[in-house]
């Protein structure tokens, strides 16, 4: 079997994790570099300790090193604002890009919504942790009955949220509320991220409320436990905390105000999920960092499966 050689650009907790992660899991990947721009950072010393080639020289000392050419895929788990500049960088030389960060330059990307009609992109990117978690429940959701309105709230452990994480934090809700519109498929969506302080650290929490015309209650079910079946599979720390709900509308509700324009909205389902982490390099807690990880080594995999059967054809 052939490998595909992967660079990750960033040397912090979620490049790292890529890192280890890549290397206990995915045999069709090859992680060649590990790119930063902190000599002293335990992500490069780390690779390094593994026989993974460093650079402390950003994604110009990447462009710059023996063996650049034949790289196919590089993972970028650094910030919205310097994935905008490491893809200008990379753009001539024919990269494929995989963008861990809010900054969306190329399509949205959720592995078991939409993953098929972006095989060919160069920049996919891959929304936000809280959308790698919620998105795919509004899809399940919306591929039942419509959704005029969907809104997720995602709940990390404040220790899991680096300075990258923290700087998005504007990009988060931006993405994230745009992303469940396009792939989960509401006509409206809402993205809320809160950082909880508790100690000891919680798991990830994430609550999905979807409006719908229609109270297919069954099917909603079914349809929810299928695609947290399909998620789990590659990030098995993902489950639903409890039953999935459903709730009458009250006229008088908040919530009424933004589905006016939908009179048939009558119900209300609410679905809370709990992302725990593997714990391969950053803590069970850190199931936000855990699950985009997760979600960005499936995609990297399938292009690699994808390109090889390219080449047999």
């Amino acid at each position: 079997m052939e490998t595909t050689k992967i660079a990750v650009i960033g040397s912090g907790n979620i490049g790292t994790d890529l890192l280890i992660k890549c290397l206990r899991g995915y045999p069709r990947l090859e992680p060649v570099v590990m790119v930063g721009i902190d000599p002293e950072s335990d992500g490069l010393a780390r690779a390094r300790g593994l026989g993974i080639t460093t650079t402390d020289k950003g994604v110009e000392g990447l462009i710059a090193m023996d063996g650049f050419d034949a790289i196919e895929i590089v993972l970028d788990a650094t910030s919205a604002k310097a994935h905008l500049a490491n893809a200008a960088a990379l753009e001539p030389y024919g990269k494929r890009l995989l963008d861990l960060t809010p900054a969306a330059i190329g399509p949205y990307v959720i592995p078991v919504v939409n993953l098929d009609q972006h095989l060919s992109a160069t920049n996919l990117n891959l929304v936000t942790c809280g959308g790698q978690a919620t998105i795919p429940i509004v899809h399940a959701i919306s591929r039942v009955t419509p959704v005029p309105y969907a809104e997720i709230v995602a709940s990390i452990a404040s220790r899991s949220a680096g300075p990258g994480t923290r700087a998005n934090v504007d990009e988060f809700t931006e993405t994230t509320s745009r992303a469940i519109e396009v792939v989960g498929g509401a006509r409206r969506g809402k993205a809320v991220i809160i950082l909880n302080p508790a100690e000891p650290p919680m798991l990830m929490r994430d609550t999905v409320i979807a409006i719908v015309e229609e109270f297919k209650r069954d099917e909603i079910i079914a349809s929810i436990h299928r695609m947290v079946d399909d998620v789990a599979r590659y990030v098995p720390g993902y489950r639903l905390k409890q039953a999935v709900q459903f709730t009458p509308i009250d006229p008088t509700e908040p919530l009424r105000t933004l589905i006016d324009a939908q009179p048939r909205a009558r119900w209300k389902v609410s679905v809370f999920l709990e992302v725990e982490g593997a714990a391969h390099y950053l803590p069970a807690y850190a199931g936000n960092l855990d699950i985009m990880t997760s979600a960005a080594l499936e995609v990297a995999n399938r292009l690699s499966i994808d390109a090889e059967k390219s080449e047999v054809a």
